[in-house]
C-alpha cells in the first residue's frame, strides 16, 4: 500500500500565550526566537495511522510539507518515525496562502508522486485550526474524502475507517484511491529511535518550486487566496470575582440567588 501523508511545520503550540505577539496593522504574529517550530502534532497523528498500515500491509510512505523556511531536524521527523521518502514544496512563492492555494498546490504535487493508494492529512492544523486542505485537496483529485478517522483498516479491496461523530462514531468502507483526515483517536504517535533519526539524516528531500508542479507562481501562496484575513487579534479577557457573604451558609444562599436573580442568570 502506498501512502502519501501531509505534514505542516508549526510554531510550537505548548509555547505560553504570552510569546505570541500580533502586528495588528500588518495582520501577521510575531514570535520571539526561543518560539520554536515543530511538526504540526495533527501531522503526527496522520503518519502514525500511516505507520499502522504499512506495519501490517507494507508498502511505502511519502511525507510532503509546503512552505518556507523549513528546519531540517523538524521536518525530517516523518523520516525519523519510519516514512520513505520526504517531499517539499518550499519557495517563497507559498508564503501567506489560504486553505485554497495550499491544497491546490499539493494536490498537484500529490499529482506528480502518483501511484498512491491513501492520502492522509492531520483533522486540522494546530495553527489554523481550519481543517479546510484535506478537503480541498480531495477535490482537486476528484477522490471521495472522510474526516476524523479513529481508525483505518484494510479490508480485502476496500478501506474501513471508524470516524468519530458528536455522540460516538460510524463505520464507512470505501474503495481506493481516497483521502483521509485523521484525528487524535487514532493513537499516540511513536517515537522516533535513534536509528530512524540516524537514517533519517540520511536522506535528502525532494524540493519542488510552483514550475515543477506545473503551476505559475501567481496561482500559489498570497497571489491567489480566495479568503481575506480582515482582523487579526488576541482576545481580552476580563474576569472579575465577587464574594457572596452570609452569617450562615443558608443566609450566603439565600444572598446568592438573589444575585443571580439581579443578574437574570436564574
Amino acid at each position: 500500500m502506498n501512502i502519501i501523508v501531509c505534514v505542516k511545520q508549526v510554531a510550537d503550540p505548548e509555547a505560553p500565550p504570552s510569546s505570541f505577539k500580533i502586528d495588528a496593522a500588518g495582520k501577521t504574529m510575531l514570535l520571539p526566537a526561543d518560539v520554536l517550530p515543530v511538526l504540526d502534532p495533527y501531522s503526527e497523528y496522520a503518519v502514525e495511522a500511516a505507520l499502522k498500515l504499512k506495519d501490517t500491509h507494507g508498502g511505502k510512505i511519502t511525507a510532503i510539507s509546503l512552505g518556507t523556511g523549513f528546519v531540517k531536524d523538524v521536518i525530517r521527523k516523518p523520516l525519523a518515525m519510519g516514512a520513505d521518502e520526504l517531499v517539499l514544496l518550499d519557495d517563497e512563492a507559498f508564503t501567506d496562502g489560504d486553505s485554497y492555494t495550499t491544497a491546490l498546490a499539493l494536490s498537484e504535487a500529490i499529482k506528480k508522486i502518483g501511484g498512491y493508494d491513501l492520502i492522509l492529512c492531520g483533522r486540522q492544523s494546530s495553527d489554523r485550526d481550519a481543517g479546510q486542505v484535506g478537503n480541498g485537496i480531495a477535490v482537486f483529485l476528484g477522490l471521495p474524502v472522510i474526516t476524523l478517522a479513529r481508525k483505518i483498516e484494510v479490508d480485502g479491496d476496500s478501506i474501513k475507517i471508524e470516524r468519530i461523530t458528536a455522540d460516538g462514531y460510524e463505520v464507512l468502507q470505501a474503495i481506493p484511491p481516497l483521502v483521509i483526515s485523521v484525528s487524535n483517536e487514532v493513537g499516540e504517535p511513536r517515537y522516533p529511535t535513534i536509528r530512524g533519526i540516524m537514517a533519517s539524516k540520511k536522506k535528502e528531500p525532494t524540493v519542488w518550486q510552483p514550475a515543477d508542479i506545473g503551476l505559475e507562481a501567481s496561482q500559489v501562496g498570497a497571489a491567489d487566496c480566495r479568503s481575506q484575513l480582515v482582523k487579526l487579534f488576541q482576545p481580552e479577557r476580563e474576569i472579575s470575582c465577587q464574594f457572596i457573604e452570609g452569617d450562615t451558609p443558608e443566609e450566603a444562599a439565600v444572598a446568592l440567588a438573589d444575585r443571580l436573580r439581579q443578574e437574570k442568570l436564574l
